[in-house]
C-alpha cells in the first residue's frame, strides 16, 4: 500500500528562522532555490516518488497558501512536531511518511529505498545516516551526531509510521526530540542494562530503537540511509549555501 505524506512546516516559537531571516522572509519553507520554493522542492520529491497523497501541517497563512497552490491538503500545526504527527496520523492514517519542509534535498529515490528498506514487520521505521556516508556525500558537513556501537549516526527528517500501532510511539518521539542530543538520557529510560550497555559502548543505535519500540509495544525499525545526503536538511544560511550549489548542480547534470 503506497502511503500518505505529511509534511511537517509549523512555525516555533521565539525569533525568526535564520534561514528566513538571511532571505527576508518570516517561513524558510518560502525561500527560493532555483526559482522554486523549498516546500516545492520536498513535494516534487514525493510526487517523484508516486505518493499521490499529501498534506501540510502549518500555521503561517503564506505557506498554507503554498501548500494548496501546490495541490496539497492543509492540516493545522499543532504545539510541537509531534503533535502535529499525532494529528497528521489521525487525518490521513497509516502508512503514513512524515518529513520536513526543510528537506530541499529530498529525492525520490531515498524516499522509494526507504519504504523498500524498511522491514515489513516494523510499526515504525526511522531513517539515519552514518556519518561516514555523510561525510562522503558532502565533505565538511557538521551535523549533530549520536555515538553508539555501531557507529555515528545523523538523522535523516524521514520516518515511516506503517501501522495503526504507531500512534502509541509518539509520546516516545517527545522523549527522544527533547534527548536528541544526549543519547545517554535515551539509553538510560531504557534501564540499567541498557545504560550499562551503552556506557560500556557495546548498545547499538539499532538495539536501541528496537528496545524503545519494545517498551511500548511496537516494532520499530533503524534503516540505513543508502545516500548520506539524506541527513542534510536546511537550518543554517551556510545550509542554504550547500543546498543552492547541489541543487543548482543536479539542474546541470
Amino acid at each position: 500500500m503506497n502511503p500518505a505524506a505529511l509534511i511537517l512546516a509549523g512555525s516555533r516559537p521565539g525569533p525568526p528562522d535564520p534561514v528566513a531571516a538571511s532571505e527576508g522572509l518570516w517561513h524558510k519553507a518560502l525561500v527560493l532555490l532555483e526559482g522554486r520554493p523549498m516546500l516545492g522542492h520536498v513535494v516534487a520529491a514525493l510526487r517523484g516518488a508516486g505518493i499521490e497523497r499529501i498534506a501540510v501541517c502549518a500555521s503561517d497563512p503564506q505557506v498554507m497558501d503554498l501548500a494548496r497552490a501546490l495541490d496539497c491538503e492543509v492540516l493545522l500545526a499543532a504545539e510541537g512536531p509531534s503533535a502535529s504527527v499525532a494529528f497528521g496520523l489521525e487525518r490521513l492514517g497509516a502508512p503514513l511518511l512524515v518529513t520536513t519542509a526543510d528537506h530541499a534535498l529530498l529525492r525520490p529515490e531515498w524516499v522509494t529505498d526507504f519504504i523498500k528498506d524498511a522491514p515489513r514487520s516494523a510499526d515504525v521505521a526511522v531513517l539515519l545516516a552514518r556519518r561516514e556516508a555523510i561525510e562522503a556525500a558532502m565533505p565538511g558537513s557538521r551535523r549533530t551526531y549520536l555515538r553508539f556501537a555501531d557507529g555515528q549516526w545523523s538523522g535523516c527528517n524521514l520516518f515511516l509510521l506503517a501501522s495503526t500501532r504507531a500512534s502509541a510511539a509518539i509520546e516516545t518521539w517527545k522523549m527522544v526530540e527533547a534527548d536528541r542530543k544526549r543519547p545517554w538520557r535515551i539509553a538510560a529510560r531504557l534501564g540499567f542494562g541498557m545504560l550499562a550497555s551503552y556506557a560500556m559502548g557495546r548498545l547499538t543505535l539499532a538495539e536501541a530503537i528496537a528496545a524503545l519500540g519494545r517498551r511500548i509495544g511496537i516494532s520499530a525499525s533503524l534503516v540505513a540511509a543508502r545516500d548520506g545526503l539524506a541527513a542534510v536538511d536546511v537550518d543554517k544560511p551556510q545550509d542554504l549555501v550547500d543546498a543552492r550549489a547541489i541543487i543548482a548542480a543536479r539542474g546541470a547534470e
